[in-house]
């Protein structure tokens, strides 16, 4: 359409220096034919010569060879003037025109960060930028694509891309626009594990609950054939959803806490679809996707590292257990430190394993110094669970009681294949 704007069917959008790989990765869904909500891309250009129009880029340029307390200040001014800076006009008429155009049949509006630095092989992102659910009016469109933008600038963004060796200053954002999917299920997938098998994890309305580690999916295990071989249901007490243009968690009636999302049929439909997206990459990959009445949506896929499960020592196959969700990656042992609220993660040492109640993407900051991961919610498809397995750290989620059974102070093992943790008497 324009420099700025994309659609996911124009062939320039499979490009990630145009849209990000995130955004790239969903329009070669589209162009091959697999189901997708459509939508389009503002792409890397678009934020380009927004920062040449409201005159951040000598910022940009200084911000590199500037010493950290400077670098902390530019990246708050470089955030607040994304925020509160006009949009080019450049950009805003075909954004705006392109949104009314997506909204005509009334849809609520998705928009997501698409980095050109997020979905690669070591550098996920997963859940370190912004996504906003259920929009409805251009205000507010404007205000979340502005935000989309800042996301690259934020602390816990910068803390990430220091630890992978990047900067906010050598790279761009785009932005993917979409219509929301009324999801009566949602969730993710992986397309190969240690075992050699297909994950998929379900729960109940948006999938948002998942990602933010939040319910404990359903967790559903197919053969490589695409043959079902295990549903073991969650605990899925609450679900988002979206209604009136606002997203928000609800009680999920009490017959459907520990009901399966997914019948078996429809779990070997999206086990074929995972399949497809994965032949399409050409090496295993994590999807996102969600289900409403017409069938399911593939909302995002990326790149899946897969390591071989590793053979624990035999010592600690005699003591206690719990099992859960693994996140696919890695064996590991340490003191456990039990954590019931943030503030108390100072008590937490390098190899140590940390047991808390949630395992959510906030968290990202403290996989650098930990042995391992286990908490009560949450599921292999997580965005935590993403961030660990790039980093090769083992985790264990939705593990039932585990900050009440877990002794603190007690040496741990925790089997990220397995989904078993094990602590000495």
């Amino acid at each position: 359409m324009t420099a700025f704007i994309l659609p996911l069917s124009d062939p320039a959008a499979i490009d990630p220096e145009n849209v990000g790989p995130k955004a790239a990765n969903l329009a070669s869904l589209t162009q091959a034919g697999l189901p997708t909500p459509g939508g389009f891309s503002l792409t890397a250009e678009a934020y380009r010569h927004q920062a040449r129009y409201i005159g951040i880029d000598e910022m940009l340029r200084q911000y590199n060879e500037a010493d950290i307390p400077t670098s902390r200040r530019l990246s708050i001014q470089i955030r607040l003037a994304i925020h509160q800076k006009p949009i080019a006009p450049e950009i805003l008429e075909p954004l705006l025109a392109a949104w009314r155009a997506l909204r005509a049949d009334g849809a609520l509006g998705v928009v997501r960060s698409s980095a050109l630095i997020e979905d690669r092989k070591g550098a996920n992102f997963a859940g370190q930028f912004e996504s906003f659910l259920g929009l409805t009016d251009e205000t507010e469109f404007l205000t979340a694509v502005r935000a989309c933008w800042a996301a690259l600038w934020t602390s816990h963004a910068r803390r990430y891309m220091d630890n992978a060796d990047l900067s906010p200053a050598d790279t761009a954002m785009g932005v993917l626009i979409q219509p929301l999917i009324p999801a009566k299920a949602s969730g993710g997938g992986l397309s190969e594990t240690a075992e050699g098998h297909m994950l998929i994890s379900a729960t109940w309305g948006l999938g948002s609950a998942i990602a933010q580690g939040e319910v404990v999916p359903d967790r559903v295990v197919l053969g490589k054939n695409g043959f079902l071989r295990t549903v073991e249901a969650g605990r899925k007490r609450h679900r988002d959803t979206c209604a009136h243009g606002v997203a928000a968690p609800e009680l999920v009636p009490k017959d459907d806490v520990n009901k399966p999302c997914l019948t078996p049929g429809e779990a070997v439909t999206l086990g074929r679809l995972l399949r497809k997206c994965e032949q399409l990459a050409g090496g295993p990959v994590e999807i996102e996707w969600a289900m409403d009445e017409a069938g399911f949506k593939l909302l995002q896929s990326r790149p899946l590292h897969v390591e071989a499960p590793i053979v624990p020592d035999e010592v600690w196959l005699s003591h206690p257990c719990l099992s859960g969700h693994p996140a696919g990656i890695g064996w590991g042992s340490g003191r456990a430190v039990v954590v019931n609220c943030e503030c108390e993660l100072s008590r937490v040492a390098p190899g140590d394993i940390l047991i808390t109640k949630v395992a959510g993407p906030a968290l990202s900051h403290i996989l650098p110094r930990v042995a391992g991961v286990v908490a009560e919610l949450g599921g292999s498809t997580s965005h935590l669970a993403s961030l660990a397995r790039e980093r090769g750290i083992p985790m264990v989620l939705g593990v039932l009681d585990a900050t009440l059974k877990i002794p603190d102070g007690k040496q741990c093992a925790v089997d990220g294949v397995a989904g078993v943790v094990r602590w000495m008497r």
